[in-house]
């Protein structure tokens, strides 16, 4: 798949579930998020192995989001079906998230620090953005900004180390040795 539709297809199903989730539609948004990973997976070259990153990233991104809204540092305007876990939606945007790191974020294999940086500042740009829009609370901002900066900055370097050894994209187990830029 090209990077660039991948990148849009990405943003497409962001779009779709923050804004369905502002609007009190969030089945609207997920369903269109589970589309773009359902095509992103047909399309791979191995298909089960790109399933289960997509399933990892998905259970890992759930746990993370769900204990920052346990602490209070997030809540959700809609969509929340189980007290202590993250609406669908969120668990949407986590699979769409998993789409773009053996494609449109594959030059992060080989830069953990730039993952980190990236993750420390995409992330929390991503969450304030749903903030704004009405999908997200926070109740404290600078709070919530903080750790969402320092789990992401975590959180991406080690999806990313993930996407080595789960590539459905190019059909190969890549083995890379990490640089530091």
């Amino acid at each position: 798949m090209n990077v660039f539709v991948n990148f849009i297809l990405f943003q497409a199903g962001w779009f779709a579930c923050v804004l369905g989730a502002a609007n009190g539609q969030p089945l609207a948004g997920t369903g269109i998020a589970l589309t773009i990973v359902l095509l992103h997976v047909l399309r791979s070259a191995r298909p089960r192995v790109e399933v289960a990153l997509v399933l990892l990233v998905a259970a890992i991104g759930t746990v993370w989001d769900s204990g920052v809204m346990l602490l209070g540092v997030l809540n959700y305007t809609s969509g929340l079906l189980f007290p202590y876990v993250v609406p669908p939606w969120m668990i949407a945007l986590w699979m769409v998230f998993a789409t773009t790191l053996n494609i449109s974020l594959r030059w992060l294999k080989t830069r953990p620090l730039l993952a980190a940086l990236l993750g420390a500042t995409g992330g929390p740009a991503a969450y304030y953005a749903g903030h704004a829009l009405g999908a997200v609370g926070m109740p404290e901002v600078v709070t919530a900004v903080s750790v969402q900066g320092l789990g992401w900055g975590i959180l991406v370097p080690l999806l990313v180390w993930l996407s080595i050894k789960f590539d459905g994209v190019t059909g190969a187990r890549r083995e890379t040795q990490p640089c530091l830029t």
